[in-house]
């Protein structure tokens, strides 16, 4: 026999996804029998364009008060800005400026972006302390490598996202800056003792928690000093004991998707769910294709989990409870207006410049494609919305004669992506500087190889604003007043 209190409090944990611009009936019977929430993602037709986003959230409301959650975080990480690239930079230009205030007033906008469409909890910033070259799914989503500075953007990031009314979502706890796996695929390890974790990884959640953040995420990712061979969504000691204990964080703790291999692949979503909980965590953020039969699954396998015995009802009870808590924050949160235009302003300024950049009218531009990471997605990047001849060619394949002799008489820029992580992308550039060591070499990832001599502009970021500040500083556009994205 089913009972309807036990299902409510296990819904009360889910951020189901579902598929399309239009909520399924399943969805909202769902939202209607206590589910928390949903989770949006552009790559299941979820944000087809503002206004469509704006009806689809309405459509939400009409049934229940749920959250809406989404992977906001305005640079590289765009699902607002999915078919364009982000009007706002990264957190890796905010921390190389290193103006709080401007990633304050970044972060407000964004957030009085995401409340004019009805998004309400947003999964950012990210409070990693990107200490790891190799890493290959943080990089540029980082504020940095120091964690002061770290500390300092992601306190800045909390107060402009929480000031336009969106709840703001510290993550990867406890931190996936110091990995060189992606946890998409597989288990990262972060190899560090607790006094190393808590001077260089936790400092910037402790700045969060401090900001007064409204939720955390956790990261898949095992430290074995901590978490032994289990990733800290599953982990009671990280949780539990780290987070709430130590950090003294109450607010609730969101697990990133548990699709992912580093936390289901051996168990199953559902049995990670019941892990998860049991670790601590309030919200289940499940993944972006588990719909209405894996969700019913998981809610059944959380139910069952109960009537064993395994998992408390109070830890459901006290999920809910800090669930309901946040709700009750944001119905009484504030709003913001939009200032797109801080956006390009802070690109232009984080934009660094070795050499003297210098072309001619006509110029070719070779962009050296790059593998786009999971998080990040298919997102348009690179000088294509202003410059009328971009050459897009994967590294493997690229002809540099022929490459060379497109541009004979006209000027060459160079548009490389992380290329620190790809000896392909480090020989081709070689080969066009050797032969052409007037041209321009633009970097939209993070700046780690710098050839000698070169003309080198460094973007920190391969957004829309990124590439506009960039197009400027090389003299391939005027600079203009104002936001000039469009």
């Amino acid at each position: 026999m089913s009972d309807p209190s036990l299902e409510r409090l296990a819904n009360a944990t889910l951020l189901a996804p579902f598929p399309g611009a239009t909520p399924p009936r399943w969805i909202l019977e769902g939202l209607e029998r206590g589910m928390s929430g949903v989770t949006l993602f552009a790559i299941n037709g979820n944000v087809p364009g503002t206004t469509e986003l704006a009806e689809l959230t309405a459509a939400l409301r009409g049934h229940a008060d749920p959250l809406i959650s989404i992977d906001e975080e305005g640079g590289d990480v765009t699902r607002l800005a999915h078919d364009t690239g982000s009007p706002y930079p990264g957190s890796a230009a905010l921390g190389v400026l290193d103006d709080p205030a401007v990633t304050r007033r970044v972060y407000r906008s964004l957030g009085a972006e995401l409340r004019e469409v009805g998004v309400n909890l947003n999964f950012a910033p990210s409070a990693d302390v990107n200490t790891a070259d190799d890493n290959p799914i943080i990089g540029t989503r980082a504020f940095g490598s120091d964690p002061e500075t770290v500390a300092r953007h992601i306190a800045a990031a909390v107060a402009g996202l929480q000031e336009a009314g969106v709840a703001a979502c510290a993550k990867h706890f406890p931190g996936h800056g110091a990995t060189s796996q992606d946890s998409h695929l597989e288990i990262p390890t972060v190899d560090a003792d607790l006094p190393l974790l808590e001077r260089r990884d936790l400092v910037p959640f402790r700045a969060a928690i401090q900001a007064g953040v409204a939720s955390v995420m956790t990261g898949h990712l095992r430290v074995p000093a901590l978490t032994g061979d289990t990733p800290a969504t599953l982990s009671h000691a990280a949780i539990t004991g780290l987070l709430r204990g130590a950090l003294g964080y109450t607010g609730p703790v969101v697990s990133d998707a548990l699709d992912m291999r580093a936390a289901s692949d051996a168990i199953g979503i559902p049995e990670a769910s019941v892990r998860a909980l049991l670790a601590g965590s309030d919200l289940l953020c499940l993944g972006s294709k588990e719909f209405e039969d894996s969700v019913r699954a998981i809610r059944e396998h959380i139910v069952e989990a109960v009537r064993q015995g395994r998992l408390p009802g109070e830890r459901l009870e006290e999920a809910a409870a800090r669930v309901a808590d946040l709700k009750a924050w944001l119905a009484t949160a504030g709003s913001a207006e939009v200032d797109r235009a801080v956006g390009l302003e802070a690109a232009r300024r984080a934009v660094r410049v070795t050499g003297t950049p210098s072309i001619s009218s006509g110029p070719v531009v070779v962009e050296i494609q790059a593998p786009s990471n999971i998080a990040v997605g298919p997102v348009p990047w690179g000088f294509g919305p202003w410059v009328p001849d971009v050459v897009r060619v994967e590294a493997a394949d690229a002809d540099a004669p022929g490459l060379l002799e497109r541009a004979h008489g006209r000027s060459l820029v160079i548009v490389v992506r992380d290329a620190h992580r790809y000896p392909g992308q480090r020989d081709l550039v070689t080969a066009l500087l050797a032969a052409r060591p007037d041209a321009v070499l633009v970097e939209m990832g993070v700046p780690v190889w710098r050839p000698e001599g070169a003309a080198y502009v460094a973007t920190y970021g391969a957004t829309r604003a990124n590439a506009r500040a960039a197009a400027e500083v090389i003299g391939l556009l005027e600079p203009v007043s104002g936001d000039a994205l469009a």
